[in-house]
């Protein structure tokens, strides 16, 4: 084993006894160190029980780390359900398709760990045979009918979706299947060739391009349920032997019937199998269970829940309930399946046998704080190296961590050698005790004095994910992670990455239109999207959008011309302006709007030139003070995050001034981007003003800054109204004497008795919340300073001016680590099933925000939930409490001394509990659609899946609006989704207050997108030297027909929606490499082009080059055609002039800009290489 270091032997139990008791050790990771030195001592399986699923994912991650992948002893996980027991949500589909894979893998598993929580250890599952059974696989060659195929999948469990993303998924288009089989890591794509498999190709969800080929794959059942016919009848026939149960009114027979799996279906697994197994029925006879400490207490308590809800919910006649003892083992089942073998008791002091346990030679890791008041950095580090007499190995997080930690470790003067990861510190061991490990360069030690050389030896550094530190007796080892090195900080959350979107394509994407939705046509206004439809114009099949107009006139246009079209946005879709087709309002519109965009333009340009020609504000960052700063920040920064970070302390030190906009979804870590920018900036020196818009949020940036910068000698205050005139200008005072470092406020900033000395930043949070004077007063200090504006949905102009490259946009579009959309159900008030919510919430450990936003009935309202839930810990917390007492309040709620927080719409600014993963909304309809994103936001920040339940009086008694609000917010369940509300919603959100009356009034006519692209021409001219011409008729490039069908089929592409984005996308492709990569793209997707759309990319090609020649229009049928040029061509004239001279029968001029041309053109083929050999010989040389 390379893996595990010479451990000294572990007691097992022996020969003759059946029980070994361990003392529980100092923490998670040395248990783990514990268990993986069993598991490679022991000739068979070990499985660890842990006693609830959060000590359960601890030890895996823990246990990954120290077996690196090791194939001799894999680490397997079977996960829990996470739901409540009878509950009528199905588990989420990766958990579903973990614990398949688990199953699989169990009965051929020699050795290796198996982790699973105790409530999930009681649970019966499928038998072996559903599971190994029912495996099937594809392989290259392989003869398949995809009628067939598509039903064994649907039998099997699978989901038939339009595009694959989670496990259980699969589509098919043409001659492609796209399967997710449940257990792989990523789905498939099978290309068949007539009937036989061509290739097998892994492909990314996310973007839905394949990856590399592969010879075969097998895919398990889809459900640890099956579906086919036997088992189904089998199902319906003891729901109809067993109970009492009306057919007709059960949605669970229904369901049954029409072959759907209905939401829960788990809790009912014994009606569709002869006889359930429990997971000792797949691991065999050899495997050693581990109980962790209170494993049965756990049970106990387990059971007793689930008899609680068994008695809750058994008196429903259309959803009949089995008895517990049939889906899970009681506490008495599963001592007894445990007694039947040998077995290792983790003891803690509550334990009987606690005297008699072996303690484990593992001991804690000492806290040795790198940045300790009164004392030298890593001072104590310093003297615990020079005493102990073993191996010393900081152990970080990743390897941005480990880089940051060196960096502050060598400032310190100390020189940790560098390791990849555990397995190679590990494997130092056995190359060579005492030494230098053999196998290890010596690169790090050189030029060191000998002394050094000695401490650099023992001393080393690696990525290695321990959730906390350890120390062995023998041999002498010391892992120290974050919390030893920095006590104060908050254990880390383990990182999954999440694929964003662009936030290019959300913006310009057609792909989200429903029917009847305002969209924007350049040259004849707003009006409603009534599908695509496909007609024959001149014996010729082409697809064109249906626009309706006002007075129910239609436009149809062709599907080459989309660059033309753009999605509405800048009002109520409702309320969108719908103009008359031909009328002159449109024009007068289109051009009211595009002097404002020449306006805005110009001022944008002068504002950068200004900025552009200021130079000597480089803030000089110090990284020895910045890095151990940066370490305190509880959570793991995710990518996106950790480049916004890097790039705004790179804008500060660079001597030309920041101007960048962050935008990130509510709780995507936004304030953390400007923690560290306000940090740099001060530890520099310079003062930094933070403006927010309202004064609640001043006080919760103020107590997060000064919470950040309490160890550090920089001053923070607040200008608020919780403060006295005398204070204000006591504060004030000090800000102008340069005492102060970072001052937080609302726009009492910008008033002109606030004076800065040496004013280096600025950050505004918020910015879509301030008025168009605030804007101008901020405008004054924007040219001589840095500004970072912070903004969940960006306001038109910021979005506009970080699209035509004028201000850096940062887009934090990954989620943090783990974030899952979160489930929305708006209901009316419902007391089972509020207790409900908060029994599914509290089960897993987990808190709940109750927002009740009516202070005077804030008490009434507790009693009633204390009454309903009432083992439940309940906080209040409101904006009319004292601020002291409302800290107090929020303080306990993050170290969850209470476990519900009942409150007002205070929560709304940005406060970050991970663990709060359900939240209550009490009369959801008075909220506006922003508001309800916001406060949603508030939750889904761990791994679990997150729940919003919105309440409402009755769905008859709100106003139209308000259900329009409740049904966006629970259909925009997508994380990221208050990116795309901006560029859907901007109204709600205040855009016309932001941009001034006249702005917002061109915005709500012409559409965002319009408006956008508008102003990104008139700068690209500014730029380039011309006075902007909105009435430039050949701006839209030229205009090609060859009259032969150039369109996506239906059969090829069946759904519209992807139609419709597709052929956006190819309409505004910019160059001939854009267009192959679509090509590639679409080929990878779904099959090879049919010829109808390798014209249209054809069409696509010749339209650009045409475009870059100044040719107007290009139109070639059978016998010949014609072509127009713009005012001033690009073109030769001489080439001209040859062409007509030389072939004076094919080619003459009709009038001074038409080149007529007669030529046999009766294939499509001839007459693409007819256009293509006329602008080559037309191109300049």
């Amino acid at each position: 084993m390379t893996h595990l270091i010479d451990f000294p032997t572990l007691p097992l139990p022996k020969p003759g006894q059946l029980r070994a008791y361990w003392r529980v050790p100092a923490s998670a990771s040395a248990l783990a160190v514990a268990i993986a030195a069993a598991a490679a001592q022991h000739r068979a399986p070990l499985l660890l029980v842990a006693r609830d699923n959060h000590a359960a994912h601890q030890l895996e991650a823990d246990l990954h780390t120290l077996l690196g992948g090791d194939p001799a002893l894999p680490v397997l996980t079977f996960p829990d359900w996470e739901t409540l027991p009878y509950d009528r949500f199905s588990p989420h589909p990766d958990i579903v398709s973990q614990r398949l894979a688990t199953l699989a893998r169990l009965p051929g598993l020699q050795r290796g760990i198996v982790v699973v929580p105790v409530a999930t250890l009681m649970q019966r599952v499928a038998p072996l045979a559903h599971v190994i059974g029912n495996r099937f696989d594809f392989r290259l060659g392989q003869q398949l009918d995809l009628d067939a195929e598509k039903r064994r999948l649907e039998a099997a469990g699978y989901r038939h979706a339009p595009q694959v993303f989670d496990p259980g998924d699969f589509a098919v288009r043409g001659g492609l299947l796209d399967v997710f089989p449940m257990g792989a890591e990523v789905p498939f794509r099978i290309e068949l060739l007539d009937d036989e498999i061509d290739s097998i190709r892994a492909f990314d969800p996310e973007s839905q391009r394949s990856l590399e080929r592969i010879e075969r794959i097998e895919l398990l059942p889809g459900r640890e349920v099956p579906l086919d016919e036997a088992p189904v009848r089998r199902a319906l026939d003891a729901l109809r032997d067993r109970f009492d149960i009306d057919t007709r009114r059960s949605a669970l027979v229904q369901d049954l019937k029409a072959g759907l799996a209905p939401a829960g279906i788990e809790y009912y697994l014994p009606l569709f199998h002869a006889g359930t197994a429990t997971l000792f029925d797949y691991l065999g006879s050899g495997m050693l269970p581990v109980l962790g400490e209170g494993v049965f207490e756990a049970a106990e308590h387990a059971w007793a829940q689930i008899g609680v809800r068994h008695d809750q919910l058994r008196h429903d006649v259309e959803r009949p309930l089995l008895p517990p003892a049939e889906l899970w083992l009681s506490p008495d089942a599963l001592r007894e399946a445990l007694n039947r073998g040998e077995r290792i008791e983790v003891c803690d002091g509550a334990h009987p046998r606690h005297a008699d346990a072996h303690p484990l030679p593992l001991q804690p890791a000492p806290p040795l704080p790198l940045a300790a008041k009164d004392q030298a950095p890593a001072q104590a580090l310093r003297d615990f190296l020079a005493h102990y007499p073993g191996r010393v190995l900081v152990a970080t997080d990743s390897p941005g961590r480990r880089e940051a930690m060196l960096e502050m470790l060598q400032a310190a003067g100390l020189q940790p050698e560098v390791l990849a990861d555990w397995p190679a510190f590990a494997g130092s061991f056995t190359a060579g005790r005492g030494g230098l490990p053999e196998s290890l360069p010596d690169t790090r030690l050189v030029g060191l004095p000998p002394a050094s050389r000695g401490e650099a030896s023992k001393f080393a550094i690696a990525v290695a994910p321990f959730d906390d530190g350890f120390a062995l007796d023998d041999p002498a080892l010391c892992v120290l992670t974050e919390r030893q090195l920095f006590p104060e900080r908050a254990s880390q959350p383990r990182r999954r990455k999440r694929a964003g979107r662009e936030p290019e394509a959300i913006i310009r994407d057609l792909g989200e239109l429903s029917l009847g939705a305002p969209i924007v046509h350049e040259d004849h206004g707003v009006g409603r999207y009534r599908g695509l439809l496909s007609m024959d114009i001149g014996g010729m099949p082409g697809e064109f959008l249906d626009i309706e107009y006002a007075k129910g006139d239609r436009l149809y246009v062709p599907v080459a011309q989309l660059d033309r079209i753009s999605r509405y946005s800048g009002a109520n879709p409702d309320t969108a302006p719908l103009h008359n087709l031909g009328g002159e309002q449109w024009t007068k519109a289109k051009k009211k709007a595009a002097e404002k965009v020449r306006d805005v333009a110009a001022e944008l340009l002068e504002i950068q030139a200004r900025r552009q020609a200021r130079k000597g504000l480089a803030i000089d960052v110090d990284r020895v003070m910045y890095e151990p700063f940066a370490a305190t920040f509880p959570f793991e920064e995710t990518p996106d995050q950790h480049a916004a970070i890097e790039a705004v302390i790179r804008d500060l030190a660079s001597s030309q001034p920041m101007d960048r906009v962050v935008c990130g979804d509510v709780g995507f870590g936004k304030t953390e981007v400007a923690v560290r920018a306000a940090f740099v900036a001060a530890a520099a020196g310079k003062q930094v003003a933070v403006l927010v818009p309202t004064t609640l949020l001043a006080e919760q940036h103020y107590r997060n800054f000064r919470d950040r910068f309490a160890d550090w000698p920089l001053k923070v205050e607040v200008l608020s109204r919780f403060k006295s005139k005398k204070e204000i200008d006591a504060e004030l005072q000090r800000l102008a004497e340069g005492k102060l470092d970072v001052i937080v406020g609302t726009h009492r900033l910008l008033q002109p008795d606030v004076r800065f000395p040496d004013l280096g930043l600025v950050i505004v949070d918020e910015e879509q919340r301030f008025g168009v004077r605030q804007k101008e007063a901020l405008k004054k200090l924007r040219a001589n300073v840095h500004l970072l504006t912070l903004t969940a949905t960006p306001i038109p102009r910021t979005l506009n001016m970080a699209m035509a490259g004028l201000r850096d946009l940062s887009i934090i579009a990954t989620p943090p680590a783990n974030r899952l959309a979160v489930q929305t159900f708006v209901n009316a008030w419902d007391e089972a099933l509020l207790r409900e919510a908060f029994q599914r919430e509290l089960a897993r450990g987990g808190q709940v925000y109750f927002l009740h936003n009516d202070v005077e009935s804030i008490r009434r309202m507790h009693d009633e939930l204390q009454a309903l839930v009432p083992d439940a810990r309940i906080g209040i917390a409101h904006g009319q409490m004292p601020e002291r007492e409302l800290e107090r309040v929020m303080l306990d709620f993050h170290k969850q001394r209470f476990n519900v927080l009942l409150c007002s719409t205070i929560i709304e600014s940005g406060i970050d509990i991970p663990n709060a993963n359900t939240i209550i909304i009490n009369r959801a309809d008075k909220f506006g659609l922003a508001q309800l994103h916001q406060l949603r936001g508030r939750v889904g920040r761990s791994h679990h899946r997150a729940y919003a339940y919105l309440t409402i009086p009755d769905r008859r008694s709100i106003t139209p609006d308000a259900k329009k609000r409740l049904d966006a917010i629970a259909s925009m369940d997508e994380l990221g989704a208050g990116f795309t509300l901006a560029t859907h919603d901007l109204e709600i959100r205040g855009a016309g207050e932001l941009l001034g009356e006249g702005q917002s009034g061109q915005m709500a006519e012409v559409g965002f997108s319009l408006y956008t692209d508008l102003l990104e021409r008139a700068v690209a001219s500014i730029k380039a030297g011309k006075l902007p011409d909105v009435d430039d008729v050949d701006r839209h490039g030229a205009d090609v027909d060859l009259h032969v069908p150039a369109l996506i089929p239906d059969d090829y592409l069946p759904d519209p929606h992807a139609r419709l984005t597709l052929y956006k996308r190819i309409s505004a492709a910019r160059d001939a490499d854009a267009l192959r990569e679509l090509q590639v793209e679409m080929i990878d997707r779904f099959g090879l082009l049919p010829d109808a759309t390798r014209h249209l990319f054809a069409t696509a090609e010749l339209k650009l080059d045409a475009t870059r020649l100044g040719i107007r229009k290009l139109d070639l049928g059978a016998s010949g055609g014609r072509m127009q040029f713009v005012e001033k061509p690009n073109v030769d004239p001489m080439s001209v002039i040859r062409l007509i001279q030389g072939q004076p029968k094919h080619y003459r001029m009709d009038g001074p800009d038409k080149l007529r041309i007669s030529l046999d053109m009766a294939e499509a083929a001839t007459r693409f290489n007819a256009a293509r050999g006329l602008l080559a010989a037309l191109a300049p040389a």
